[in-house]
Formats: C-alpha cells, sequence, structure tokens
C-alpha cells in the first residue's frame, strides 16, 4: 500500500486524519446555524438553508476554511462559537500510536492544514497535538488551499521537502489529488474522518484506510527502529 522505506516526510492533515471531523460538522451544520437563527431571529431550517447555500459557494477556496471571512460575513465571532462546543475536539482512533510510530522509526511528520490559525489554536489547547508533530502549516500561511496545485510549492518555503520522498494522508480526495498532480510521491486516503458518520468509498486510484491501525504493522516491518550505540 505505502513504501514506508523510501520516504523521509510525512505531511499530515488534521480535521478528519488525526482529528475526528465530527468537532466541525457539529460546528458548522448544527451549532453554528442554531446560533445564526437565534441571532437573526429566522426559523433554525431557513438559517441551515442559508449558511449552507453561503458555505457551499466557497467550497475549495481559502474562504471556505478562513474563520476571519466568516466572522466578518456573518457577523458572528466564529471562534469563540467554536469554542462553545470544543469539548467535541478529539482524537481519531490510534493517531497516538501512529504518531509515535512515525517519530520512532526516524520519519519527519508535519501537519499541513487549511485549519484557521485561531481554531487550530483551540485544536491544540485540547489535544496538545503539536508534542507529538515535527511541525504545523496552516495554509492561510501561504494564502492559498491545499486544493490550490500550487500550494506544495509554496510549501517548501515552511517545511522543505523533496517530492520523491514524501507522504501526504489526508480524509480529502481533491487535496490528494492536488498534492498527487503537484508531484507527491505517496499519497493516502482516510475513509472514516467523522466518528458519526459510515466509512466513505475509497478511491479509485489511492491507497485507503479506515484507521491507523491497518497500517502500523507495516511501518515496523519496512522501518525497524535504529539501532543503539
Amino acid at each position: 500500500m505505502i513504501n514506508w522505506t523510501s520516504l523521509e516526510t510525512v505531511f499530515l492533515d488534521m480535521d478528519g486524519t488525526l482529528l475526528d471531523l465530527h468537532f466541525d460538522n457539529h460546528f458548522w451544520l448544527e451549532h453554528l446555524p442554531k446560533r445564526y437563527a437565534e441571532q437573526y431571529d429566522l426559523h433554525p431550517g431557513e438559517a441551515k438553508d442559508q449558511l449552507i447555500s453561503m458555505i457551499m459557494a466557497e467550497r475549495g477556496t481559502l474562504n471556505w476554511y478562513c474563520t476571519d471571512y466568516w466572522s466578518e460575513r456573518l457577523d458572528m465571532d466564529i471562534t469563540y462559537l467554536k469554542s462553545e462546543v470544543g469539548d467535541r475536539i478529539g482524537y481519531r482512533p490510534h493517531v497516538a500510536n501512529f504518531l509515535q510510530a512515525l517519530k520512532k522509526t526516524g520519519l519527519r511528520s508535519v501537519i499541513v492544514t487549511n485549519c484557521h490559525p485561531d481554531p487550530l489554536e483551540l485544536k491544540l489547547q485540547r489535544t496538545g497535538l503539536e508534542k507529538f508533530v515535527d511541525g504545523i502549516v496552516s495554509s492561510h500561511q501561504l494564502g492559498r488551499p491545499k486544493e490550490d496545485i500550487a500550494f506544495w510549492k509554496d510549501l517548501q518555503r515552511l517545511a522543505p521537502y523533496s517530492s520523491a520522498t514524501t507522504l501526504m494522508v489526508d480524509d480529502s480526495f481533491p487535496v490528494l489529488e492536488s498534492a498527487r498532480s503537484a508531484g507527491i510521491a505517496q499519497c493516502l486516503g482516510i475513509l472514516t474522518p467523522d466518528s458519526k458518520q459510515a466509512a466513505r468509498e475509497t478511491h479509485p486510484e489511492i491507497p485507503c484506510v479506515h484507521h491507523f491501525d491497518e497500517i502500523l504493522t507495516a511501518i515496523h516491518q519496512q522501518r525497524p527502529l535504529p539501532s543503539i550505540g
């Protein structure tokens, strides 16, 4: 599935890959519509329809992920509203073991996320995720989302890498297709990003797993622990 022996760097998406996407889905589809309805005196169903229409119009752009953009457009403090349901932030299964395996076998791990820096900070406060990786890059630092093929060239400025020895792990097929088109040698998809939803169908050309326990054995077999002394 993945040739771990050829790798030096593993780029990791955060939401839906390391963290349970249930938090984000609940916020955008349930909590925000509720607060939006309260603020603008709308029927909950009407509020949800309006929000989804606005959100979907920005799909694939940096605005889709931008807390500042939605705070200004909706005249609501999105980061604060996210903190109201922050107890839903949590890891996906087997993430800790996976990240520890990467570190123990000498692989460099970098989170590469479309998450805006403000909710990113909230998620780090809740999880301590930064302690388990070698770096974190938000696409907002580069001014373009991961879906944009030019993102991967720009990423070299903040997290230099060799395409031939890099793996990208993400739950978004458009992101993985963008990475692959930009020359990233290997990609891995996540089929169960949201613990409250059914698994997605696999990609016809990109290897996929439901959870990281499916690849832990292969990592240890292909990359034995470095010898001491």
